[in-house]
């Protein structure tokens, strides 16, 4: 499975998260973190970016960085929103930021920010058939998206920030009632758009984003601040939202702090960030709101999965492909047969990627052995998967390594009859992890090859999950493939000596 990562700039805080994608678009989180950084404060005070938070930013880049890049994540995404958009240094604040991460960072608008925290939403927390408006609240911009049955109808981006609204209106602690009123003048003023825009609606569900929204919703149900995650889908209605602004802005910032739910540093900015989802609530006549965990990094990741990004690592480039082709063409390999070998192969290495855990490359050089793996029968049909091997090991294939040659002659050297072991001299001079690479991979060319056992390609395509212990492998099939199911159940035993999990196959019509 692809794995991505992906870094949101944000006005307040630097978030990075990288993770695991499955085929059917479930994510695993390998690695998530968050630091504050407040640039906000300086571009919002003075229009740049003080030199103190391009370091302390560039540093923080830097480090999360170093967290993925031993994930072999096969795509990565950095975007800057609200605050950056605003900074007139931006240039340099780009430049430097994407030499600390190895890779561009690119300031997004407001409308694909609020687009990408759809797709987190949605991809964390699907709302099928409802109506949902989902309020971003970060330190420089409110997102507002109206999204039918999964889809987003409507967004806008508004300067109402919470680390925004604070250095603009709140001078006084506690804040001034003059200033407490100017302030909600203002988020009035700009909620207008949205609220016309939109119209009067019931909406199934508001549900509440960013760290501002965690920390009401933490403190409204009486949540430690080191357990924030329990907060994800609860629900806090208008009145306690209500009740907690009108307290928090009553007190000054020490007493704020010791608000359970309410961090340290969210103390200084939660009265505005409250003061917008209050009156957001009441605006669009809601009872209540929930909050969601998700975000712009959890959107960047959908949104990398679903346009397959990173996925030509695993697959022959144009090169390759032709360097394989007219090779398998030059030993009379039919190559109707091979190309769908290659092509189931190709599946099962992406579907079964959670068991074997190797990198993206290996799947290209996988699919360049189903192409090549019955060429020894130009030789003699006698003990043909020694002869492919030898073939492959002995030939010039421009676009690959010697390396990579050699792995796709073990990978077509045992393709059948004994798999790879100790007494294999020729295989033993090999490296350890040469060796584990061609041991995981052989029984998937093995039971892509099975799987079009008549040749004629009967088999449409092929998806493999491990559940309960054991991997079940489905073939989209409308034909008769009794002679394929019968030729893979025979390589069921060497995918449990090697995998240690049983192998069950069925047929399902497309």
């Amino acid at each position: 499975m692809p794995r991505y990562a992906a870094i949101d700039v944000g006005s307040n805080s630097v978030r990075m998260q990288a993770a695991e994608v499955a085929p059917s678009g479930t994510t695993a989180v390998l690695v998530s973190e968050r630091q504050v950084t407040r640039i906000g404060e300086s571009v919002f005070r003075t229009g740049r970016i003080s030199r103190e938070a391009m370091e302390t930013v560039c540093a923080t880049l830097r480090r999360m960085s170093e967290a993925y890049a031993q994930l072999n994540v096969v795509g990565v995404r950095a975007v800057a929103t609200s605050a950056v958009r605003d900074a007139s240094n931006q240039h340099e604040f780009l430049e430097r930021a994407s030499q600390a991460i190895g890779a561009p960072l690119e300031i997004i608008s407001g409308q694909e920010e609020a687009r990408l925290i759809h797709l987190g939403v949605q991809a964390r927390w699907p709302h099928a058939g409802k109506s949902v408006l989902i309020v971003d609240v970060g330190g420089g911009s409110v997102e507002i998206v109206h999204s039918e049955d999964g889809q987003l109808v409507s967004a806008f981006s508004k300067p109402l920030g919470a680390v925004r609204l604070t250095e603009a209106f709140l001078k006084s602690d506690p804040p001034a009632a003059l200033e407490l009123h100017r302030m909600r003048e203002y988020i009035d003023e700009k909620l207008a758009t949205p609220l016309r825009r939109i119209g009067p609606k019931r909406f199934d569900r508001i549900i509440a984003t960013s760290a501002t929204a965690a920390a009401l919703i933490c403190a409204a149900r009486r949540i430690p601040r080191t357990r924030r995650e329990e907060a994800d889908r609860l629900r806090a209605p208008l009145p306690e939202i209500r009740r907690l602004y009108t307290e928090l802005s009553q007190k000054n910032l020490a007493r704020r702090r010791r608000v359970s739910g309410i961090g340290p540093k969210r103390a200084e900015i939660i009265v505005a960030g409250a003061a917008v989802f209050t009156r957001v609530l009441q605006l669009f006549e809601h009872r209540s709101m929930y909050y969601s965990a998700a975000g712009v990094r959890d959107g960047i990741i959908a949104d990398l999965a679903a346009r397959g990004v990173g996925r030509e690592l695993s697959i022959l480039n144009r090169e390759q492909r032709k360097t394989v082709e007219t090779m398998a063409r030059r030993y009379h390999v039919q190559v109707p047969h091979a190309r769908k070998v290659a092509n189931l192969a190709s599946r099962l290495f992406e579907t079964l990627h959670p068991l074997h855990r190797l990198a993206p490359n290996y799947g290209r050089l996988l699919e360049a052995s189903a192409y090549l793996h019955d060429i020894g029968h130009f030789v003699s049909d006698t003990s043909h998967h020694k002869h492919s091997g030898y073939l492959v090991a002995h030939s010039d294939m421009p676009g690959f390594t010697d390396l990579e040659r050699l792995l796709i002659a073990l990978l077509c050297r045992y393709h059948r009859k004994s798999m790879p072991s100790p007494r294999h001299a020729s295989f033993q001079a090999f490296d350890p992890e040469v060796r584990r690479v061609v041991t995981l991979l052989a029984p998937l060319l093995r039971l892509a090859d099975s799987l079009d056992r008549s040749h004629e390609q009967k088999v449409d395509s092929v998806d493999a999950r491990v559940r309960n212990g054991s991997v079940l492998v489905r073939l989209e099939s409308e034909a008769d493939t009794d002679l394929e199911i019968w030729a893979a159940e025979r390589t069921a035993e060497v995918f449990r000596e090697v995998y240690r999990m049983p192998l069950a196959l069925s047929r399902v019509k497309p």
